[in-house]
C-alpha cells in the first residue's frame, strides 16, 4: 500500500493521528489477507469478493467496527478502486435501520409485541452480507403488519429508520433561508445538482456509488422530480435517481431494471434473485429518508407516503411529502 500517500489524504479530511494510524493498520490487515488468498490481489486491485471475504474474517474476530469499513472505503476512494470503495460503501449502507426498528418498536408497541415480532431473528452485526438480509426483512416487516395493521407499520416504518442527524441538513436549510420562499429553493437546488452532476462527470468520480456520465445527467434533468422535487399545493412530490442509473437505462428486462433502481442494498438483492418478497411497507423508510431535510428546514415532523415503488412492481419509488401551509 501506498502508506504515505494515504496518510497525507487522510490528513487532508483532517483526522486525528491516532485515527489515520488505525486506519493505516486496516489497510495493512486487508493487503496482507487479500495476498494470502486463493487468488492474491492487493487492495488497489481488490475485487467486492476480496472484501466480502475480508468482511467475514473481521465478524470472526470481533473487529467489525464501522470504522473499520470506512478506512477500507477511504483507501478505495484514495487508489481509485471503485470496486473496493462500492463494496464496503454496500455494507455500510443502511446497517443501522434494522436495529433501529428493534429499538423503535420497543416504544412504539412495547418489549413484549418486540420481542415477538424478532423472535429467532438475530440482529445482522455489522459487516453481514447483503444477501442474508432479505429473508430476515421479509420475516420481521411480515410479522410487524399482522401484529400492528397496515396503518401503525406504515407509521412506525415512515418515522425512518437511518440515523440521520439535524446537522447533515443544515446546508440546505441555510440555503432554503437565502432562497426567501420553497419554489426558488427548489429551483436553485435542482441547479446545484445538476452542477454536482457535472463536476463528478467531468472528475472521473462517484456520485453516491455510481458513475455519471451526459446520459445520466440528461436523464436527471428532463425529470423534475428527480432533479429537484416537484410542488403542488402543499405536497412536494419526489421521485429517487436510480441507483446505478446507466445500468437501469439500458436494461430490458423489467425486475433487474427495477434491481438497478433499488438504493437498499437487501431489497435489491431480493429483486435480484427473486427468492424472497420483502413488503413494500418497508419503502415507508424511504419516504421518511425523503422527507428529513425539510423536517430540520422547516423544524417541524412531516408527513410523507409512499406513491409508487418497485417493490410493487413499479419502475420507480416515488414519494409525496406534505408541507406545511404556512410556508407555501
Amino acid at each position: 500500500m501506498n502508506e504515505d500517500g494515504f496518510r497525507k489524504f487522510l490528513e487532508g479530511r483532517q483526522l486525528p493521528e491516532d485515527k489515520i494510524d488505525r486506519a493505516i493498520s486496516t489497510v495493512e490487515k486487508f493487503e496482507a489477507f487479500s495476498s494470502d488468498s486463493d487468488q492474491p490481489t492487493t487492495p488497489e486491485q481488490a475485487r467486492p469478493d476480496d472484501v466480502h471475504a475480508f468482511s467475514k474474517l473481521l465478524l470472526q474476530k470481533g473487529l467489525n467496527t464501522f470504522d473499520t469499513f470506512v478506512a477500507l472505503a477511504r483507501y478505495g476512494q484514495f487508489v481509485n478502486n471503485n470496486a473496493l470503495y462500492v463494496a464496503v460503501i454496500e455494507l455500510l449502507d443502511g446497517s443501522e435501520a434494522l436495529e433501529n426498528l428493534y429499538k423503535k418498536l420497543a416504544d412504539e408497541i412495547g418489549e413484549k409485541c418486540r420481542d415477538e415480532i424478532f423472535d429467532g431473528v438475530d440482529l445482522p452485526p455489522l459487516g453481514t452480507p447483503n444477501t442474508k438480509k432479505p429473508r430476515l426483512t421479509q420475516v420481521v416487516i411480515g410479522r410487524l403488519e399482522r401484529a400492528v395493521g397496515t396503518q401503525m407499520c406504515k407509521k412506525i416504518l415512515g418515522s425512518g429508520l437511518r440515523t440521520l442527524p439535524n446537522e447533515g441538513y443544515l446546508k440546505a436549510k441555510e440555503k432554503y433561508r437565502q432562497a426567501g420562499n420553497l419554489d426558488a429553493y427548489l429551483e436553485r437546488k435542482g441547479n446545484d445538482f445538476i452542477t454536482e452532476l457535472q463536476r463528478i462527470r467531468d472528475e472521473g468520480g462517484l456520485f453516491f456509488t455510481q458513475p455519471i456520465t451526459n446520459e445520466v445527467i440528461d436523464f436527471v434533468q428532463r425529470r423534475p422530480e428527480i432533479r429537484q422535487g416537484v410542488r403542488e399545493g402543499n405536497t412536494l412530490y419526489e421521485t429517487k435517481i436510480p441507483y446505478m442509473t446507466g445500468s437501469y437505462l439500458a436494461e430490458t428486462d423489467e425486475r433487474m431494471k427495477r434491481y438497478y433502481y433499488c438504493h437498499c442494498p437487501w431489497v435489491r438483492e431480493s429483486l435480484r434473485t427473486g427468492e424472497v418478497q420483502v413488503s413494500p411497507a418497508f419503502c415507508n423508510c424511504s419516504a421518511a429518508f425523503h422527507k428529513r431535510p425539510y423536517e430540520v428546514i422547516f423544524d417541524r415532523s412531516l408527513e410523507a407516503e409512499v406513491l409508487e415503488t418497485v417493490l410493487k412492481g413499479d419502475s420507480w419509488c416515488r414519494f409525496a411529502i406534505h408541507l406545511p401551509k404556512d410556508v407555501t
